[in-house]
C-alpha cells in the first residue's frame, strides 16, 4: 500500500501486527479502529486543503490546481472542437454539392479558422486575466 502519510502507514503496520498476535477473533474491532483513524486522517487532509483554498481566495487569487481550474478550459476547447466536427459533415456535403472541390476547401478552411481563432482568443483572455491579477498563478 503506497501512502503519503507516514503516521497512517505506521498505524496500518501496527494493526496488522496486532491482528497476527491476537488472531482473527479481534479482526473486526481492529479493522474498525483502523478505519476510524483513516477517516480522521482524510478529514484532517480535507480541512487543510480547504483552509489553503480559502486563504488563496481571501488573497484574491483562484485556488491552485482545483478540479475546476484546468478542466473548464479543456472542456470548452473540447466542446468547440467537437461541435466543429459535427457541423463539418453537413457543411462539407453542402459545399461539395454547391461548388465541388473548391467549396470543400473553403468550407474546411473556415472550420480550421474558427478553431484557430477560438484557441488564440482563449489564450489571450487567460493572459489578460493573469496580467490583471499581477501575474499570480491561476
Amino acid at each position: 500500500m503506497a501512502t503519503h502519510d507516514p503516521e497512517l502507514r505506521k498505524e496500518l503496520d501496527a494493526t496488522l501486527q496486532t491482528r497476527k498476535e491476537l488472531g482473527p477473533a479481534y479482526e473486526s474491532e481492529l479493522v474498525e479502529s483502523f478505519l476510524e483513524k483513516l477517516d480522521e486522517s482524510v478529514e484532517r487532509r480535507v480541512r487543510r486543503q480547504l483552509a489553503e483554498q480559502q486563504l488563496h481566495v481571501a488573497r484574491g487569487a483562484r485556488p491552485p490546481h482545483t478540479a475546476q481550474s484546468g478542466n473548464s478550459d479543456f472542456w470548452e476547447r473540447f466542446g468547440v472542437a467537437a461541435l466543429s466536427l459535427v457541423l463539418a459533415v453537413p457543411l462539407s456535403a453542402i459545399a461539395v454539392s454547391s461548388a465541388e472541390l473548391p467549396g470543400l476547401v473553403v468550407c474546411w478552411a473556415g472550420i480550421a479558422a474558427v478553431n484557430a481563432v477560438h484557441s488564440v482568443g482563449i489564450r489571450r483572455l487567460l493572459r489578460r486575466r493573469d496580467e490583471r491579477r499581477g501575474g499570480e498563478w491561476v
